[in-house]
Parts: structure tokens; C-alpha cells; sequence
């Protein structure tokens, strides 16, 4: 079978198409899942340019989502022929959070989806939602279930909210859609004015340029009156935090999910405990989330958005694409 592996160093040009044997029949609580499609993210990225170590021939892609060819004895929640969607932390059923690294991450610590056959135990896949292709359903894994997360696990969104979402990337894109679902009010900030236009398409109800705007911050209070909003999907990391905590109404919330600008940097903390915030940190979500947003999904009828898609083996030009910062949405591997 076709897969790809990441030879170190690690970079976009150590990522090799090879042949694999196949991995034969699902044990006693396993699933044979072909897959279909995988998604791209930043942690990927990541792990397939240096920044996050790995093992030599490692399988890239924590996102992967198929088919199910043969279920193992005892295996009782899927059947032969169901779509499924990988799960980013397999290990976590449910509860809090239960893992600080990446030890068990497909595509980092194990193995991950860049493969057209896995064979693995029942519990690290999830049903894709009814109606979604396979490419849509391997957005879910990640940056679906961190924007869940984010705004409705830990947030708790009510209608009549108000959401800052940074940026276009898939995290943000799948907040604007979860937030608008729910009623709440969205605004959205990029560099790019043709994108912005697009996420109004979208529904954001007020769009910033940062370029244009570098002082943010102050031009979201502006927006709200000067109250600043209830929930921050901070995907940007220390460089835009200040800005965040500034948008960010007394007693808010600011999922801070990304380190696009940085892994480390200095946090105004006077001004986060003046205004008596909440900054929750967060990495994805558990298996049970995931459950529990493909419902959510369903019965709104949320599709994600898909910026493009590129044969498995185009792996590095996918990635390229990804650190132009041209996309808009996901950015997609079909096998």
C-alpha cells in the first residue's frame, strides 16, 4: 500500500512516497479503516519541518478519515462499510484532560494517516457525521474539534455573545461557523482584505485588517461599545495576546489555542488580572467532544470549508501551500 514517511532531518523534502505491506486483518477490538483523506494543520507542519521532534520514518498526519473494512471481535460500535473520523488523542475517552504531549498522537508520537490502510483499536476512530465527504470529515480531527472545544466545551457559547476569531485558518474559519450556528456575534481579523470580504460571505458580522489596524485591540471595543467581547479564539500566541486581552471583556474568556507568532513570550499579566480574565489553554479535545460536536454538527448542518485539496503524494506541496499563508479554511490530502 501507498504511504508516505518523514526520513530525518526532518523537512518538506525528506517526506517519501514508499510501499508498505499490508497490514492484514483487524484483532480482537480493532477496525481496518481504508483511508481517504487526511487534513493539514500547523502541528503537522510542525512535526514535518523540525520544529516538533520525531522518530525517523515516522507516517505524518494526525487527521485521517475513511472507510471501515473488517471489524475485530468484541468490536460492537462500527460495522463494515461506516464512515469514520480519527480521533487526535486516542487515549482520552472522556473527562478532563488527561495528556500534556504528543506521545500518542498519530503523526508526532505514533504513526499517523498518511497510509491508504491502518489497522487500529475501535476507540481511535469516531462516526463521521451523516452527509460529510471523506476530506470534510478529516477536518475534524484537529481544528474542528479545538474550535468545539474552545467555544463550547470550555466557553460555554450562549446566543447573543460576541466572538473574536483571529485570522482564516481552519481553527478560526470552524469558530466563525460554530458561533454563528449558535447565535452569537462574530468579528474576524486577517492581513488580507480579499479574505476578509470572504468571511463576511461567511457571516462575521464586523472584519479587521490588523495591517491596518495594529492597535486591534482598541478597534474591537470600538465595535462593542467599548465592553469588548466575551469569547477569544487566540490562535496566534504571544504576539497577538496583548491585543486579545485588550478585545477581551472584564471576566472573559480567551481560548488561547495557537503559537503562530511564537512558542514563548511575555504575557501582560497586570492587565489579564485587572480585567479579571480567563485565559484557558487548550489542545484539541477527547474522544467524547468529538462525539458530541459530530451531533452538533449534524443537526446544524455545518460543512467546513476547504481551501484545496492535493493527492497524497503532492504531501510537500500541500505543506508548501500551507506556510504561504494563502489558504483560506483546510487545506486537504486525498488518497
Amino acid at each position: 500500500m501507498q504511504a508516505i514517511k518523514l526520513s530525518l532531518p526532518a523537512s518538506l523534502d525528506n517526506l517519501k512516497r514508499v510501499e508498505l505491506a499490508d497490514p492484514g486483518q483487524p484483532g480482537a477490538g480493532q477496525i481496518r479503516v481504508r483511508i481517504h483523506a487526511c487534513s493539514l494543520n500547523f502541528h503537522d507542519y510542525a512535526v514535518v519541518t523540525g520544529a516538533l521532534p520525531t522518530a525517523d520514518g515516522r507516517i505524518p498526519m494526525a487527521d485521517g478519515a475513511g472507510v471501515v473494512e473488517a471489524v475485530g471481535e468484541g468490536v460492537s460500535e462500527f460495522e463494515v462499510g461506516d464512515a469514520v473520523v480519527s480521533c487526535f488523542f486516542p487515549h482520552w475517552h472522556d473527562g478532563g484532560p488527561a495528556i500534556a504531549d504528543f506521545s500518542t498522537t498519530p503523526g508526532d508520537g505514533v504513526d499517523g494517516y498518511a497510509r491508504e490502510v491502518v489497522i487500529q483499536p475501535s476507540h481511535w476512530f469516531t462516526h463521521a457525521p451523516k452527509g460529510y465527504s471523506h476530506a470534510e470529515a478529516a477536518t475534524l480531527t484537529t481544528a474542528g474539534l479545538t474550535a468545539w472545544r474552545a467555544l463550547v466545551v470550555d466557553g460555554a457559547l450562549k446566543a447573543g455573545e460576541t466572538v473574536l476569531v483571529l485570522g482564516t485558518g481552519g481553527v478560526s474559519i470552524f469558530a466563525l461557523q460554530l458561533a454563528k450556528a449558535m447565535g452569537a456575534t462574530v468579528i474576524a481579523t486577517s492581513s488580507s482584505d480579499a479574505k476578509l470580504a470572504k468571511v463576511r460571505e461567511l457571516g462575521a458580522d464586523h472584519t479587521l485588517n490588523y495591517r491596518t489596524h495594529p492597535e486591534w485591540g482598541a478597534e474591537v471595543l470600538k465595535l462593542t461599545g467599548g465592553r469588548g467581547v466575551d469569547h477569544v479564539v487566540e490562535v496566534g500566541g504571544p504576539g497577538t495576546l496583548p491585543q486579545s486581552i485588550n478585545a477581551c471583556r472584564i471576566g472573559g474568556h480567551i481560548a488561547l489555542i495557537g503559537v503562530l507568532t511564537g512558542w514563548a513570550g511575555p504575557v501582560p499579566t497586570a492587565a489579564l488580572m485587572a480585567r479579571q480574565q480567563r485565559l484557558q489553554g487548550l489542545i484539541v479535545g477527547s474522544r467524547q467532544q468529538q462525539i458530541e460536536m459530530v451531533r452538533g454538527l449534524e443537526a446544524t448542518g455545518i460543512k467546513p470549508i476547504i481551501d484545496s485539496t492535493f493527492p497524497l503524494a503532492d504531501i510537500a506541496k500541500a505543506f508548501a501551500h500551507e506556510a504561504s499563508g494563502a489558504h483560506l479554511g483546510k487545506i486537504c490530502l486525498s488518497l
